[in-house]
Order: structure tokens, then C-alpha cells, then sequence
């Protein structure tokens, strides 16, 4: 009895530790609808891998974080972003970098989050206000005034910012935890939605006037990428 009793618990452990284990990975898009033609289908969460025998140096390198971005638009803001799309090399290990150029007197990286990615954001020219709110029902604002050599990490999935408070350029180098980060910067996903979003649901959810809301939605909206 007490063989059988260690046989069934063992049993019991083995099926908790598999469930412990299995997981869904997580996706490296926004959306994958479902599909049975395989002709027609696509590989999602990473890309096709090169024959190993063709593998060259220049797909474990990129040159360019040298070059400022330009950052003469609404935002003051320009963020080259290299990827898996840029560097082969990074497909499945799970790492991106950024650079971020910041114009004088208030360029701003707009309030945004990743879906896919923590973010670790060095400082290395300038003196950023940067920060992030933590989500319901919270909502505290976690920021500080960044000088170069100075670091701040922005938690997954959690709204974040960068502002130039400094009457200089500003440059920033940002590590993300994902080949394929993403990023929705909020206003642009209320107000430049393509429909737009039915102006009720924004005025009550934000507390704004219809008409503004509508003068918002009317506006073109600028990607920082």
C-alpha cells in the first residue's frame, strides 16, 4: 500500500510539474488569426532561419547608432529602433536596442508602452524627465530627472515617457527585452485610430468636450519611430 501510495504521488508531482512548465510563448505580434490553409499561413513569434553554413558577420552587427535622428517634427522626437527586421542576428534571443534623439526646450517621447518588452533606458547626452505609471488601480507615477550616465528601467507593458527639459539636444540608448518590442503610444491609439474610435466613448472616458474630442481625432498624429 504505502509502494502504491509513493507510486501515485510521484504520478501527482510529475502532472503538476508539467503544467507548471507548459506555457503559450509569447507572441512577437499584435494579432495571428487562426488559419487552416497552410499554403497560406505565416511564421509567427521569430522569423525563418538562414542555413547556418550561410551565416556572415554582418548579421550579428549594425552600423548607425552614430547618426542623430531627425527630430524636426510636432514631437521634437526621432526613435530608431533596431530589430530582428535590422539584424537578423537577434531572431530568438529575445533583445532590441533604440536610440532616441530629443530636439531642445521639450522633445518628447509621448507616453507609451510596449506590449511585448521591459525597457532599460541609458542616458547619454542631456537631462531627460522621464517616468512611468504603475496600472489600476494605482496609477502611480514613478519619474526622475535623468543626466547622462544616469539609467531608469520602464516595467513591461507599463506607460513610460521621456522629456528634454534641457535647452541642448538629448540623446538616449534604450535595451528592450524582445526581438520585436512593439510600442502604442496612447494618444495616437485614442485619437488616430484608423476607424476612429466613436467620439461618446472618449468624451466620457476622458472627460472631454465632443467637439474637442472630434478637433482631435480631425489631427494627423506623429509615429516617434
Amino acid at each position: 500500500m504505502k509502494v502504491a501510495n509513493l507510486l501515485g504521488a510521484l504520478a501527482l508531482l510529475a502532472l503538476t510539474s508539467s503544467f507548471a512548465t507548459a506555457y503559450d510563448p509569447s507572441p512577437l505580434q499584435d494579432i495571428c488569426v487562426a488559419i487552416n490553409d497552410t499554403d497560406s499561413a505565416v511564421l509567427v513569434n521569430g522569423k525563418f532561419c538562414k542555413n547556418p553554413s550561410l551565416y556572415t558577420p554582418d548579421d550579428f552587427s549594425f552600423s548607425g547608432f552614430d547618426v542623430p535622428g531627425n527630430t524636426s517634427n510636432q514631437l521634437g522626437v526621432h526613435v530608431n529602433i533596431v530589430t530582428a527586421d535590422l539584424m537578423p542576428g537577434l531572431n530568438t534571443l529575445g533583445v532590441s536596442m533604440a536610440r532616441i534623439d530629443f530636439a531642445p526646450n521639450g522633445g518628447l517621447n509621448p507616453p507609451h508602452y510596449h506590449p511585448r518588452a521591459s525597457e532599460l533606458l541609458l542616458v547619454v547626452k542631456g537631462t531627460l524627465y522621464a517616468g512611468f505609471v504603475t496600472s489600476n488601480p494605482d496609477h502611480r507615477l514613478f519619474a526622475k530627472i535623468l543626466k547622462p550616465g544616469d539609467l531608469i528601467v520602464f516595467p513591461f507593458g507599463l506607460v513610460h515617457f521621456q522629456l528634454n527639459i534641457g535647452k541642448t539636444p538629448a540623446v538616449a540608448i534604450a535595451a528592450l527585452t524582445s526581438q520585436n518590442p512593439g510600442v502604442n503610444t496612447v494618444a495616437n491609439a485614442i485619437f488616430g485610430a484608423s476607424p476612429s474610435i466613436n467620439p461618446a466613448v472618449i468624451t466620457t472616458a476622458f472627460h472631454l468636450d465632443r467637439k474637442l474630442v472630434e478637433d482631435l481625432q480631425s489631427q494627423e498624429w506623429v509615429n516617434p519611430t
